[in-house]
């Protein structure tokens, strides 16, 4: 089973609390400037306030999700039926069931009292070290900097042919099986939108610490914890309305949202928290 499949099999589970949210609206960012490296995402808006983030990048989604909503008017739509398009094979119907299953997850997170610790690292508690070499999955082109000037170097795994080289510190190749030789790794939360984690991950069996990290990163963490990630970081928005606001005017929703990271350890449980939600 993918990781995918996986994680709607737990989001499933929600339907035995009764009544889930709707779809109030999905929000879509400004268009997108050519050739951006920094993430944009969509933010799809369940009744209830809870929000689910996607990221908007990948090929021509932004425009395609532009068409379909244009299109089609996805307020009201079964929350959970729509989460289950994230397993399929559509690019654009992937994206909205990705972003519906982040907002179904924020929802048994708030039913059930559980909030996940706010994050003083963006380098996902990785800690690098001198002499290390610190794995990239995606290309952080702000941490790659604080990362180097800690001693260790950076060895980025990307898809963009147009970025491989050497420099300073920092290798960008195309090959992720050189991923075997580190024993940190900072992944894109990108991984969990374009099918590639499971893959991806068979190239870090050797690595101790594994943060998967982005705004996305909201799923539901068991599976990923299963598969020997030891961090998650994402963002947990704290003004859903401001959030919300500040997304479709192209403003920077930092102040909205804080960043989280999450161990097993500070995890109950899916269980515990469906648990913690029927009482």
């Amino acid at each position: 089973m993918s990781c995918a499949h996986d994680a709607l099999a737990l989001v499933d589970q929600l339907a035995a609390l009764g009544p889930l949210p709707q779809v109030k609206a999905l929000h879509l960012p400004p268009p997108p400037a050519p050739g951006a490296m920094r993430g944009e995402f969509a933010a799809l808006e369940l009744d209830d306030g809870s929000i689910g983030l996607s990221y908007v990048l990948l090929g021509d989604t932004w425009a395609g999700l532009r068409r379909e909503r244009e299109r089609m008017d996805l307020a009201g739509a079964d929350a959970l039926s729509l989460a289950r398009l994230y397993a399929g094979g559509n690019p654009l119907l992937r994206t909205l069931g990705f972003a519906a299953l982040n907002a179904l997850t924020r929802h048994l997170f708030d039913r059930a009292g559980f909030v996940p610790p706010p994050s003083g690292d963006s380098l996902g508690a990785l800690d690098p070290q001198p002499g290390e070499t610190v794995g990239m999955i995606g290309y952080f082109t702000p941490l790659v900097p604080r990362i180097v000037e800690r001693g260790a170097r950076v060895l980025v795994v990307e898809l963009r042919a147009d970025l491989v080289g050497e420099l300073e510190g920092v290798r960008v190749t195309l090959d992720a099986a050189e991923l075997a030789g580190c024993a940190k790794v900072l992944s894109t939360g990108t991984l969990l939108l374009n099918d590639t984690l499971d893959h991806m991950l068979t190239h870090c069996r050797g690595a101790r610490a594994l943060a998967l990290v982005g705004p996305s990163v909201g799923c539901p963490p068991d599976p990923l914890f299963a598969r020997g990630v030891t961090q998650l970081g994402g963002s947990w928005i704290t003004d859903a309305a401001g959030y919300v606001r500040a997304l479709v005017d192209g403003a920077s929703t930092g102040a909205m949202a804080r960043k989280f990271t999450l161990a097993p350890g500070d995890y109950p449980g899916w269980s515990a928290l469906l648990a913690r939600a029927r009482s």
